[in-house]
């Protein structure tokens, strides 16, 4: 098939393509605001273009005959949402819709979208399913909604079939630093330059899924037969200082952090049920945070000892 990955040079984007180019040919677009050059697989054709340039995006789809898209380019930092609201609107929802137009008009079969379950809910009952009410508490969050929302008119009005998953805090190797999400990558990376930590709260929850086990589920993704929404996580909580303390051992516990007043537009808590996934698409997470903390380590670590030598 051939599959088009917006996002694809980015932190999870990536890591699915790596996956999809072992039996597709996959194309990638991305602007290289937040995604790297060295992340992109050299099996992949590549387009570094803003999905903002509609009448290039359109071009690249149709002159690659695209069949699949798996959309992950966004505006992706919750905080800066909060400060831009029309700023993130302007990326993670009109470059989107523009997206589902041009799908209908080359009759895209398949609608793969990376939606956020930790920003959509809100505070809200542990571990959430998918039935739960939708009341999110930041523009991002806002955006990935109304994107969900989107999906189920085109599909329902012009018959596009989609998949929307809803990711927990994904964490791994190729992570950016930037965004609430980014924060395993902003602590080993601070750590391992011997740079202070500043923790805003602290006893906020999150859902860490590790990026292999979320790339997994975007392939299977590609194997359900019908539209559906799905959970992307752990059903797990973890709080940000448990998880600074876990990072900290990295470094024989080193670190003191600096404690800082809450960011607005952040939840307290966040934390899925994968049931659903689990049942119909037989996904599960096989890394648990211990493990995944160890790979990120080794990760970060390797960059850092390979851009000193």
């Amino acid at each position: 098939m051939n599959i088009l990955v917006t996002g694809g040079a980015g932190f999870i984007g990536s890591h699915i393509v790596d996956l999809l180019v072992k039996e597709n040919k996959v194309i990638i677009i991305d602007n290289l605001s937040s995604g790297q050059k060295e992340n992109i697989n050299k099996k992949a054709i590549f387009y570094e273009q803003d999905l903002s340039n509609f009448k290039e995006v359109e071009d690249i789809i149709k002159k690659e005959n695209i069949e699949i898209i798996y959309h992950l380019a966004a505006q992706m930092d919750v905080r800066k949402s909060v400060e831009l609201p029309i700023f993130d609107a302007q990326q993670n929802i009109i470059n989107t819709l523009n997206l589902l137009e041009v799908s209908i008009k080359y009759k895209i079969k398949h609608f793969i979208f990376s939606s956020s379950g930790g920003a959509i809910y809100g505070d809200t009952n542990v571990p959430t399913t998918e039935e739960a009410r939708e009341l999110p508490v930041s523009p991002y969050g806002v955006a990935k909604l109304s994107i969900e929302k989107y999906l189920n008119y085109y599909h329902k009005i012009h018959n596009l079939k989609y998949t929307a998953l809803r990711y927990a805090n994904v964490y791994g190797s190729r992570q950016n630093q930037k965004g609430e999400a980014g924060v395993v990558s902003i602590f080993f990376t601070r750590m391992l330059r011997n740079e202070p930590i500043s923790i805003f709260g602290g006893k906020q929850t999150r859902d860490f899924v590790f990026v292999e086990d979320v790339a997994r589920a975007n392939l299977l993704a590609l194997t359900d037969k019908e539209s559906n929404t799905y959970n992307i996580g752990t059903e797990k909580e973890t709080n940000i200082i448990e998880l600074f303390n876990e990072i900290n051992k990295f470094f024989n516990n080193k670190f003191s952090p600096i404690y800082e007043k809450s960011k607005l537009g952040e939840q307290m808590k966040s934390c899925l049920s994968y049931q659903k996934i689990s049942k119909q698409l037989n996904w599960q997470p096989k890394i648990n945070l211990e493990e995944g903390l160890k790979k990120t380590y080794e990760f970060y670590k390797f960059l850092k000892d390979s851009n000193n030598s």
